[in-house]
């Protein structure tokens, strides 16, 4: 049987002849696909795809704090000016109930029995104040030398701390303490605000 002229590009092809033009080559098999490698069509990981997050920065987050923000560093300070107050507060209470221990041996007013009386009260009161101050006054500086390293508990007692403070300004203390009620107020709002909680919660590494 003859297979027609080769040169013949109407004739039929031979056996095992490579097809002419226009026939698709299929792709072996074990040949890897031209794009994607496994992966759909567009899919395939590559340039302008995101790359994910570093591990230390959360989503949303920004870096941790390494410097104390200017409202507490101001807060701080704030407790500074009040264990300076104190010191003054603590003096005077401490010399009017001297004063006053001494004016009862003075001997125009030893048998005066109502100013006796009320000299031993007020003496009493007065030391009484001097305590306190003392005790408020540790508490202060115990509070401002945490700020650096405390977390949020010094932030709770800080808080309370300045809203004890703004009311003991209000009473007994009134006439000489409006100062520390003012004191107390701004160390509240700049203890209680974000940027006070995003220090005193920052993460510590």
């Amino acid at each position: 049987m003859s297979h027609g002229d080769p040169n013949n590009p109407y004739g039929a092809p031979q056996q095992g002849q490579q097809p002419g033009y226009g026939a698709p080559q299929q792709p072996g098999y074990g040949a890897p696909q031209q794009q994607g490698y496994g992966y759909p069509q567009g899919q395939q990981p590559g340039y302008g795809y995101p790359q994910a997050p570093p591990v230390q920065q959360q989503y949303g987050m920004g870096p941790a704090m390494t410097s104390m923000p200017g409202t507490v560093s101001a807060a701080r300070a704030l407790l500074w000016v009040i264990v300076g107050l104190q010191v003054i507060g603590v003096a005077l209470f401490a010399i009017a109930a001297v004063s006053v221990n001494a004016a009862k041996d003075d001997n125009g007013l030893k048998d005066n029995s109502d100013f006796q009386r009320l000299a031993d009260q007020s003496t009493g009161v007065m030391w009484a104040f001097v305590v306190f101050g003392v005790a408020w006054m540790v508490f202060a500086i115990v509070l401002a030398t945490k700020f650096n390293t405390g977390g949020n508990g010094v932030r709770i007692t800080a808080l309370v701390f300045a809203v004890v403070t703004a009311i003991a300004g209000i009473y007994p203390f009134v006439i000489v303490g409006l100062v520390h009620t003012v004191l107390g107020i701004l160390i509240a709002v700049f203890v209680g605000n974000s940027t006070g909680s995003a220090w005193f919660n920052r993460p510590r590494y």
